[in-house]
Parts: C-alpha cells; sequence; structure tokens
C-alpha cells in the first residue's frame, strides 16, 4: 500500500532535511568567500539555523532563527506555562522530565529540587524570549 510506517517516513523526512541543510552550508560557505573581507565574515558568524546539522562547540557564533521557528516555540512554551498549576509546577515538569529521562543526571546537581526547577524554568524562559534578538540570545546562552 502506498503509506508509509512512521518511522519511515521520520527517516525519509530526516534524509531530505540532511540534504537541504547540506545545500544551504554549502550555498551560505559560498557566498561568504565570494563575499569582500569583513562583511562576509560577520555574514558567515550569523547562522542560519538550516546550517546547522550538529552540535557547535569549537565555535560560539549568533544564530539567525526563522520568525516561524520562533514564533511557534514562543507560543508552545506560553501554552506550556499556562498548563502549569503554577511556574513552579511548569518548573518540576521540567525537571522531572529530563531527570526521568537521564536519571545519572541528578548526581550531578547538590542544588535542592525547588531551587533547580525554577532555574531550569527560568533559565528556559529566557532563550525563548530573546531568541528573536541574535545577539541577546548569545549571551542570554552564555551566562
Amino acid at each position: 500500500s502506498g503509506h508509509r510506517a512512521p518511522a519511515q517516513q521520520n527517516m525519509s523526512d530526516l534524509d531530505m532535511a540532511m540534504e537541504e541543510t547540506d545545500f544551504v552550508e554549502d550555498e551560505v560557505t559560498e557566498e561568504a568567500e565570494e563575499g569582500e573581507g569583513e562583511e562576509a565574515v560577520q555574514e558567515q558568524k550569523l547562522l542560519d539555523v538550516s546550517a546547522i546539522t550538529e552540535v557547535q562547540y569549537e565555535t560560539f557564533d549568533e544564530i539567525n532563527l526563522p520568525a516561524d521557528i520562533i514564533t511557534e516555540a514562543q507560543n508552545i512554551w506560553t501554552l506550556f506555562i499556562s498548563s502549569a498549576s503554577s511556574r513552579e509546577a511548569a518548573g518540576e515538569a521540567i525537571y522531572a522530565a529530563l531527570f526521568d529521562s537521564a536519571p545519572s543526571l541528578q548526581n550531578l546537581f547538590k542544588t535542592p529540587r525547588s531551587v533547580m526547577a525554577m532555574r531550569f524554568m527560568i533559565g528556559l524562559n529566557n532563550i525563548i524570549s530573546t531568541m528573536s534578538d541574535p545577539s541577546a540570545l548569545k549571551v542570554t546562552v552564555e551566562t
């Protein structure tokens, strides 16, 4: 039949996205090489999210997220916050989800659970709030 299993469909979609990302990455590099001096370097440092295919750990550049991604992330975040009985409860849900998926990480945190839950909550809120401003987002993530 003409329907693919969800796992096959997701893999196919992932493969297509990776191909598109490779194309965009090549295009960004070519444009930067064709550009002139400092302007080309600055443009290459402000990354487009579609050009990121793996975790960047050698450099920490500003990232320019697409408006639809920002809007969707902020809408989902607002929905998540409003679905919890309080900000503290939302923070506890994040904490629980993190440590349920990786229990070994819990030993790395000596701070009380309620304090850590609120730190996660505040940190994520700050990141989502600054997504539309690449330089502010970079500062938020760095600090």
